[in-house]
């Protein structure tokens, strides 16, 4: 889904600003013929900027005078008319989009925590104007949101409702057959390229043995095991803590092993995908919050209070413990910075 979503990504940014300079608002609306893809990339561009906005406040200023609250939203209008994304920036988010498209069928609790879930101030009518972001299975959100609606709110119990609700409506959802096949009209897409599948191995014909009679069965079978329920898939279990997970060694790729000389600045190493996947994962599309992480980090001189600043200051203040892939790209990231 990644090497799609990249692949896809890629072909479609060279498409465009092979006769343009930049990504309009008006071009960003309908960049694609999947409405969801173009909304996704909406959605993120308002987070990022309200992230931006709450970093403005100051204590010297009443940022709650009507006066300036106009100004604010008048300028925010006017910004949003003057859209210029440049492909440094406009490819990652693409993206994102595609990704996070797909996944809204095949793990739709997943994204719909991402997507919505991080309001501060949370409430079933916030959660309902944020379905404007969603076109993918919107009527289904909508019943469901029409349930909480009916009684106390409680956003601790929004996933694990939202998880059996999905479930028993799973007939009224997007297929993933239409979804993959919507993506096929873009660039060739088949579900079975999802789904891998792992063949048994053919067996080896036994000798012929006059005496008695050899057994032709394989050495070796494979253990398929079987794509877990929806339900199944987001039950609690035991994850090991940040603490923990900084202790264990990290998994290394051929790809990691071909990348492991060192470094001298975690600013400069980050590519663009990295620092967009980090800002979006670990910081919650704080993007001040990540460079003034990844700033003290450079400034440190041993790798082990680097690790612990990240562990007690950061990873606690944004609830890593369900981040691991991330959290170890950025830890592989430090420890090739002290090599």
């Amino acid at each position: 889904m990644a090497q799609y979503s990249q692949a896809l990504a890629q072909r479609l940014s060279e498409e465009h600003f092979a006769h343009h300079e930049n990504v309009t608002a008006q071009q960003l609306i309908s960049f694609t013929p999947i409405k969801q893809v173009n909304l996704y990339m909406i959605r993120e561009l308002l987070t990022l900027w309200n992230h931006e906005m709450a970093n403005l406040r100051s204590p010297y200023f009443d940022f709650e005078h009507p006066e300036v609250k106009d100004a604010l939203v008048q300028f925010m209008n006017v910004l949003s008319r003057k859209i210029s994304i440049k492909r440094p920036h406009f490819e990652p988010l693409l993206l994102k989009a595609i990704q996070d498209t797909l996944r809204t069928v095949l793990e739709p609790v997943a994204v719909f925590e991402e997507k919505f879930m991080r309001l501060d101030d949370l409430s079933v009518a916030k959660l309902q104007e944020s379905l404007k972001y969603q076109d993918i299975d919107r009527d289904v959100y909508r019943q469901f949101l029409d349930t909480l609606a009916n009684g106390s709110f409680d956003r601790h119990q929004v996933i694990p409702r939202l998880n059996r609700f999905l479930a028993e409506h799973e007939a009224e959802r997007m297929s993933v057959d239409e979804l993959v096949g919507r993506f096929n009209a873009l660039q060739p897409l088949q579900v079975e390229d999802l789904f891998p599948t792992v063949a048994a191995p053919t067996p080896t014909p036994a000798p012929a043995v006059s005496t008695h009679v050899v057994s032709t069965q394989p050495s070796f079978r494979p253990t398929l095991h079987a794509e877990p329920k929806l339900n199944e898939r987001f039950t609690p279990e035991q994850r090991p803590t940040l603490n923990e997970r900084f202790k264990q060694p990290v998994a290394v790729s051929m790809a990691d092993r071909q990348q492991d000389q060192k470094i001298g600045s975690l600013k400069e190493a980050i590519s663009i995908n990295q620092r967009f996947s980090f800002i979006n994962e670990l910081f919650e599309g704080d993007n001040m919050a990540y460079h003034a992480v990844i700033k003290n980090l450079d400034e440190y001189g041993n790798p082990d209070l680097a690790k612990q600043y990240l562990v007690q200051e950061v990873g606690s203040k944004y609830n890593w413990s369900r981040k691991e892939e991330h959290v170890q790209k950025l830890t592989k990231l430090i420890e090739r910075k002290f090599a």
